[in-house]
């Protein structure tokens, strides 16, 4: 055998190797859990949080991932927003399901991303997926939050959802915000309630912290689709290599921001030593 057929088939070996891996980990999801501790919030309070389903099912309705969240027993569902697809043709009803079926167990708080943002704005594009998705979901009890909170007087929390303009989602460079954008948007943050800021582009991390969000929940970067030791994700939607905020915690002054790493994949299904992430969150006051 030459050396060419023998680099040939170490090259097959190893694109092989990846596409298992590309399989494997487009079709599972891990737990991942966090804490946080705050004396604002009066008692302890947990969340799932779910990001980026794209539409994706594991399993039949879903049931692997219902029965994920059903084990962390969660007081309510946080979602940070593309759960479905901006794509001709999306078949929209198996993720409205899913909702609806979390609805009817747990509070859920829609935070939307850029996928359902350019739905509702791209009807002649998409036709009326965006429309028929929020009236089945709002039937099941959710009301999405765009640029609105809603307050848990039990725990003392403020939940917030925040939707942006599709030009701070551009390829390259990143568009700054004005000093008052959110202000703007979401008017002033009570800095007597524990404020939870669920904001999908998850670059604008520092602009959320000075509004006064003490908790942000992100998702969008897919974990960077593949992940390498050390480096973490190869790529953001920006087209930025090892970007910034990939997935994990991350801390600037006295806010946390949890980015999810997805569960879905849009375009191209690619994740690469990267699964699917739902995401536990306990929230809690040591006294």
């Amino acid at each position: 055998m030459g050396m060419f057929q023998i680099i040939l088939i170490i090259l097959i070996m190893i694109c092989g190797f990846f596409l298992l891996i590309m399989y494997v980990d487009c079709n599972r999801f891990v737990t991942v859990s966090y804490e946080i501790e705050s004396d604002k919030v009066s008692r302890e309070y947990t969340f799932a949080l779910l990001s980026d389903l794209h539409n994706k099912s594991f399993g039949k309705r879903n049931e692997k991932l219902l029965k994920a969240i059903e084990e962390l027993d969660p007081d309510a569902i946080l979602t940070a927003g593309d759960m479905i697809t901006a794509q001709k043709g999306v078949k929209h009803k198996r993720t409205a399901e899913f909702m609806e079926r979390l609805a009817s167990k747990y509070p859920v708080y829609y935070g939307m991303g850029n996928h359902e943002h350019c739905l509702s704005e791209e009807a002649d594009k998409y036709g009326n997926i965006y429309e028929e998705y929020i009236d089945l979901i709002k039937k099941a009890g959710i009301e999405p939050l765009i640029n609105e909170s809603v307050i848990i007087p039990s725990a003392n929390i403020s939940v917030c959802g925040l939707q942006i303009d599709r030009r701070f989602f551009g390829k390259f460079k990143q568009k700054p915000l004005a000093d008052d954008y959110l202000n703007d948007r979401l008017g002033k943050a009570d800095p007597k309630r524990f404020q939870i800021l669920i904001a999908h582009n998850p670059d604008y991390f520092e602009d959320y912290a000075k509004w006064g969000a003490d908790l942000v929940v992100s998702g969008h970067v897919h974990g960077g689709l593949m992940r390498l030791p050390f480096l973490g994700g190869v790529i953001s939607p920006r087209l930025i290599l090892f970007p910034k905020y990939d997935g994990g915690r991350f801390e600037h002054g006295n806010s946390v921001m949890l980015l999810s790493r997805g569960l879905g994949t849009h375009t191209l299904p690619i994740r690469i030593f990267n699964p699917g992430e739902l995401v536990f969150i306990r929230i809690y006051n040591r006294d």
